[in-house]
């Protein structure tokens, strides 16, 4: 059949979580289908004419992202309006048309919209089968939830309403849906009851991508990666940096390190043998270098791949009670979980001084992802969704 993905990312180089999801989801689906994909590239570096792409793509459409104006009239009426602000201010006139055009020039048999940005394009293909792949709630939860002073839970309770009052109003135009983690699930379901086909399908990684040739690891060193794109990857280095790190150097001086992924912008407090390395063609060897990954996440949703990438690479990981959040990991035997400065600092501490340890970390960690986390063992769940959704044009309802 024909698939037209529609994805908020361009999913190559696969340099965030969500263009690694997306990349496989494209190669898992063009092994049995003809995939057309209409992408967004939100640093104007997309090149439709990648070899990676070009491979498992029938045809390849990228526009270009509108970001949030931060000043003006329309900012005002946009948070005056039931939707949610970040649909009316991201809306692409250019996505709109491009996908008419492409219904419009063959037929398509199975519409699959990557995450909010593109589910919110339901109107444009109205009738056809479609899936809402990966719908993401908790991290409007949680900031509502966890909001320090009442201006601000005021605030994110309002986003926190409008977004499920828009759920309510875009799902029944999908034939199913698919979340990453069994939470994520229960949120859709309380909000939305009588909308049934919502899937569990795990973030997951090709563990074939991860074999690399052996290599030493570099004492005392740390590795952070993602994106400050996403606030909570920026929030969770302004805390280990100025509140964690310290107390780990005052032990071991020599203690270093490197974060990966753009920095949109946002300043880091000052760190001692901190290095942001930015963008990087390839994050793997950066990983797999490292002694210890850290992932102090305290806010955000989903499950975190840069947690099964670490594994991938034997490369233990120190995590929160919320980067481990999704995950079938325990503490003590795939991983450590820490939650305030001083437990996340002595569990990096234990890591660096105990390679024996490090290595049953990361035995259990990696066997972890090869039972529960591989593309291979999740992508059939994923396939027999597709396949489903186009036995049927009958729209869900709700109640």
């Amino acid at each position: 059949m024909h698939i037209l993905f529609l994805s908020r990312w361009f999913p190559y180089p696969t340099d965030n979580g969500s263009k690694l999801r997306i990349f496989n989801l494209l190669r898992g689906l063009a092994r049995e289908n003809e995939v057309s994909l209409i992408a967004f590239d939100d640093h104007g570096r997309a090149d439709p004419h990648t070899a990676a792409l070009q491979a498992i793509c029938h045809s390849i459409e990228v526009l270009p992202w509108q970001e949030f104006p931060t000043v003006g009239l329309g900012k005002v009426k946009s948070w005056l309006s039931p939707t949610p602000r970040s649909h009316i201010e991201t809306h692409s006139v250019g996505m709109a048309r491009a996908i008419q055009t492409h219904l419009a020039t063959r037929p398509v048999d199975l519409i699959i919209a990557s995450q909010w940005s593109m589910a919110s394009y339901h109107h444009f293909f109205s009738g056809l089968p479609a899936i809402f792949e990966e719908i993401e709630l908790g991290i409007f939860q949680q900031k509502f939830t966890d909001a320090p002073t009442f201006p601000r839970r005021l605030r994110h309770g309002l986003t926190w309403t409008k977004q499920r009052l828009f759920l309510k109003r875009i799902l029944p135009h999908f034939q199913a849906a698919t979340v990453v983690s069994h939470r994520e699930k229960e949120l859709v379901q309380e909000i939305c009851p009588a909308f049934q086909p919502v899937e569990v399908v795990k973030n997951c990684i090709e563990l074939a991508d991860y074999v690399l040739p052996a290599k030493e690891k570099n004492e005392n060193s740390l590795v952070f990666t993602g994106s400050f794109g996403h606030r909570p990857n920026f929030e969770a280095m302004v805390w280990f940096i100025r509140d964690i790190l310290p107390l780990i150097q005052q032990e071991e001086p020599d203690v270093c390190l490197a974060i990966t992924g753009r920095d949109a912008n946002l300043q880091l407090p000052p760190g001692k043998n901190v290095t942001h390395l930015g963008r990087v063609p390839d994050v793997r060897p950066v990983i797999a270098s490292a002694a210890v990954s850290v992932v102090p996440l305290q806010t955000g949703g989903g499950t975190r791949l840069k947690i099964l990438e670490a594994m991938a690479l034997r490369t233990a990981v120190v995590t929160t009670t919320k980067g481990a959040e999704g995950l079938d990991a325990q503490h003590e035997k795939h991983l450590l979980i820490a939650d305030t400065p001083e437990a996340f600092a002595r569990s990096v501490l234990r890591l660096l001084r105990d390679s024996d340890l490090r290595h049953t970390l990361t035995c259990y960690g990696y066997r972890l992802v090869a039972e529960q986390y591989s593309w291979p063992v999740v992508l059939p769940k994923f396939l027999n969704l597709a396949r489903a959704a186009t036995s049927s044009r009958s729209q869900a309802t709700m109640v």
